[in-house]
Formats: C-alpha cells, structure tokens, sequence
C-alpha cells in the first residue's frame, strides 16, 4: 500500500519551503522515522522522516523545487517492492552498482564520470545572499552521495551542501569567505572518481587525500619545522598561533585545518609577547615597548545581519528607556527557602527568571499596548502573551518564544528556559521555536552588567533588560539597609507606548516582584 509523504506543516508567515535534499533515491528501503528529505525555509531546515518502513517509488518534488505546507513531496511503497524498485533504480542510474571485476574494471578517474554543477541552495525570499563558510572535501577528494562537500552561512542557519553521487570535486568555483547568492555556482563535480569504485580504488584515494593540493593551487609549506596544509596555515596566520605548539594529525604529521581550529579553542598554540622589532617613527611620537598586534577578519553572515537589524531597530522605532529597580529581597528569600522542595518535585532548578516571565506576563495583562505590535500603519492587539527570552548561542543571540505564558506555571517556564539554552548551545532551536513573540526579556546580568539601555526587537513595541544583582545601601523606614537590588530597563516605541503607560507597566513589574504573593493573589 502506498503512503503520501508529505511536508511539514509551516508556521502562519512562512509560505513555502524548498526541497534542500533528498537523502533516499527511488528504489532504497528506509525504515520508520529514518530521514528521507530535508526543506530548508526562512530560517532552519526541516527533516521530513519516513512514516513507515518501506521503499522509495516516487519523487514528486526535485531538489531546488519549492513546496508549500503538507504538500505530498513523494510517495513510499511497500517493503516488499524494494527488490523491483532496486533493479529499476540501478538500470536509472546507468548501472552504479556492479559486482566483483565489473566494478573494477569500471573505476575511473573523476574526470571521466558525469560531470555535475554544484550549486547552493534556494535561499529563502527573505536571504538575499550567503557566504562560504567552509569547504569541508578538497579537489580530488573521494566522497560519497550526501557527504556535505560545503557549508554556506547565512542569517540564521548553516545551509550544507551535498554531494550529488559518489566521486570528487573537479573544481572550486566560490572559496571560503566569499559571497554566493542563492543557487549560485558554488564548484563543478565528477561522478565516478576515487572512491566511488573498488574498495582498493577508495583505499588509495584515502592514502592521499591528505597530500592533495589545496583548491587555489597553494601546495603545503614548513612552518616552524611542520608540515602545514594551505588551509591550516592561512588560518593559523589569521589567528597569529605558533605553529610549533599545534600537533598534527594527518599524514607523517600534517597540521590541518581541524588541528589549528581545535588549538584556537583550547588556546594551546597562543604565542609569547615578543620585544617589537625597531621600527621608523616620528620624532614626537612617544616610545612604545612589546608587540602591537592587529588583526582582521570579515565579519559573519549572521554579524551581518544583526548589525543590520540592530540599527534598523533604532532607525525605524521612536525608542525609549526608562529605568527603575528593585529590591529583589522577597524573592531570593522565597527561592532559598522552596529551591530544594521546588526541585525535588519538578526536576527543575528554581531560578530567577520564572518571576519575571509571570511578573511580565501580569503586567502585559494590564497595560495591553505595550504587549501590542506595529504592523504598517495598523496596530495589532494580542489578546494573549508570548513572551520572548534572549539566549546567547556561540553563532549569535537568537530569541525562543515561549507561549501563552499566562497558562504556564514556574516550574514549565524554568524548564522551557532550561531546554531553549540547550538546543540554542547545539544549534537545534527551530523556526516554530523563534517565531512570533509579543514582548522580550534579555538578561545582561548573567554578564556581569549593571545597567543598559536593550533594543527593541521588531515588530514588538517593548523589551524588558534584566541586569546584575548587587547589594546597596538603601533607606527603608528610615533606616538604611543592605538590600540586594536590581536596575530593571524597559525600552519602548514612543509611537505606540505613551511615556506613563511604560513607566507605570515598569512601576508593575517592580511591585509584583518586591510582593510575590500579588502573582498568587492576582492583585
């Protein structure tokens, strides 16, 4: 019997998808939720598995086609067809698989197999271009079908790119750092090479894939008495490492790529201050000792983009900030007295970060225009509060929504921030994840910051800005006192938000926090 395989359903502002890869071909057996296809959209590209075992019969959607919500991609057979579907897969493919000395007497160099354009993927509307970030096969390398011979960074995701059958690169087209725009010419590929025949042809490619010369023609170079790939040494000169520090693990102890990237992380191959050799200088310029060192680097896609909407933020909105603090006595006293209870019953942590989603929340509540969002020249009132958390991520800040946060109790709010820093450190935060949000909160106090002035997050009208908890003296009942006290921020837009509603949706969240029990209590 024959099932539909279908497209996920997308979220409201996404329109369509586009088919990125299909990791099946016509006639391969999967089994359940194996991954048969991936569509990349706006944002993260979508895995779309098998919904039961069976046999690849038929490819509705070609990559590089675009596909809308739940839209039937291919269609899946029985297990049982998989033998038929075999033989018409390999009499398609021009006989790929052959056996004993057919396959070997059919080995050939790359150059004279089907030759493929290596292209980068169908960016949505939204991406008008990417850049390379690596290039993870050389020319000449053997790889297999699916192998990811690039990876192509653009605003919020890393896109790969595949390759199209087994063989090797012929030609590097778009180096690293460079720009492509979607569906660009990334290299040219050649079926049939090194590797896509005998296992001794595969076991000879592999000797000498580490002695291949670099896609420019740059050819390896001692440095400090090692043997550095192109790569490795362009990379080790950008980040100014000792070369002599750095081990290498390719062939007769070749220093690759991967070897200095793991040196630049553990800091092992940081070098020495050195005297700075004399150089000219002015007569009135003062005397400077040691090195000065400079470094320059283009900056990510993903920098790119949040500089640009940082700025278009501020440009775009009639921002504002107000200020005020509180006293966050009430609230530590509470959570040193529950934390233990608290995570014995929800397996949880009970942080500070629960109280001022659901003080937020309340607040929202009560001031609904600074939980309303700027549409053109309409205002959209939501009737519900989805309550934005900034994480940091070692690709950039991204913001997971959590929803209908009036309906979640702390313990769901603490674990659903628990599990979006998770994800977000491992790069699987999805677009259902980020989309949409009437309101942010950002916490500069885990950094250590006492007060700053956050930026709008559009098309949201406010943001919240957590800050760095710190004892002060403050007056209380005429007496002064040490009180652990926090700045809190709220920016907003001015052609939204009138100035007393901000203060006084701020004056709330302090209230609510400094008295707890008013979350309870609903007063």
């Amino acid at each position: 019997m024959a099932t539909d395989i279908k497209a996920p359903s997308f979220p409201e502002s996404v329109a369509e998808g586009t088919v990125a890869t299909w990791h099946k071909k016509v006639g391969d057996s999967v089994e359940r939720d194996e991954l048969i296809v991936e569509i990349e959209t706006d944002k993260v590209v979508l895995e779309v598995v098998a919904p039961e075992a069976g046999t690849l019969s038929e490819i509705k959607i070609e990559e590089g086609d675009t596909c809308e919500s739940e839209q039937v991609l291919g269609v899946l057979g029985a297990a049982s067809e998989g033998g038929k579907s075999e033989a018409r897969s390999e009499e398609k493919s021009g006989g790929e698989q052959k056996s004993g000395g057919e396959e070997k007497a059919a080995a050939k160099p790359a150059a004279a197999g089907k030759s493929f354009d290596v292209k980068a993927p169908s960016f949505p509307e939204s991406v008008q271009e990417g850049t390379v970030a690596s290039w993870n096969k050389k020319v000449g390398e053997a790889v297999k079908r699916d192998e990811v011979l690039a990876e192509i960074e653009t605003d919020k995701v890393v896109l790969e790119v595949v390759a199209p059958a087994d063989g090797a690169l012929s030609e590097i087209k778009v180096q690293e750092g460079e720009v492509v725009e979607s569906e660009a010419l990334l290299a040219t590929f050649s079926e049939g090479a090194d590797g896509a025949g005998d296992s001794g042809a595969s076991a000879e490619s592999a000797g000498n894939q580490d002695e291949a010369p670099a896609a420019d023609g740059e050819e390896d170079a001692k440095v400090d008495g090692k043997i550095l790939a192109p790569a490795a040494r362009k990379l080790a000169a950008e980040n100014d490492l000792d070369v002599s520090r750095i081990e290498g693990t390719g062939k007769g102890g070749r220093v690759l790529k991967e070897d200095v990237q793991k040196a630049i992380k553990d800091g092992s191959a940081k070098k020495s201050a050195k005297p700075a050799a004399a150089a000219p200088k002015a007569a009135a310029a003062p005397a400077v000792e040691g090195e000065r060192p400079e470094q320059r680097v283009p900056m990510s896609r993903l920098r790119q983009t949040i500089a640009k909407r940082l700025v278009q933020a501020q440009q775009t909105a009639a921002m504002l900030t107000t200020y005020n603090e509180v006293d966050m006595s009430a609230v530590m006293a509470l959570r040193s007295q529950y934390k233990d209870t608290f995570l014995k019953a929800h397996d949880v942590k009970l942080g500070f970060m629960g109280f001022f989603v659901k003080a937020a929340t309340e607040a929202l509540k009560r001031f609904p225009d600074v939980n309303a969002s700027i549409d053109g020249t309409d205002i959209v009132y939501h009737g519900y509060q989805d309550i934005g958390v900034a994480v940091s991520t070692p690709r950039g800040l991204v913001v997971p929504v959590l929803r209908d946060t009036d309906s979640m109790k702390l313990a769901d709010v603490e674990k659903a921030i628990g599990d979006f820093g998770k994800r977000g450190r491992e790069g699987k935060l999805g677009i259902e994840d980020m989309q949409g949000g009437t309101f942010t909160i950002t916490n500069g106090g885990i950094f250590g910051s006492l007060m700053s002035t956050p930026i709008l997050n559009p098309p949201q009208t406010a943001i919240l800005g957590m800050h760095k908890i710190q004892e002060r003296p403050m007056a209380v009942n005429g007496k002064v006192e040490i009180r652990p006290m926090m700045y809190l921020a709220v920016s907003y837009d001015h052609r939204m938000i009138d100035g007393k509603d901000a203060v006084q949706f701020l004056v709330a969240i302090k209230s609510l926090l400094e008295d707890p029990a008013r979350l309870l209590l609903d007063i």
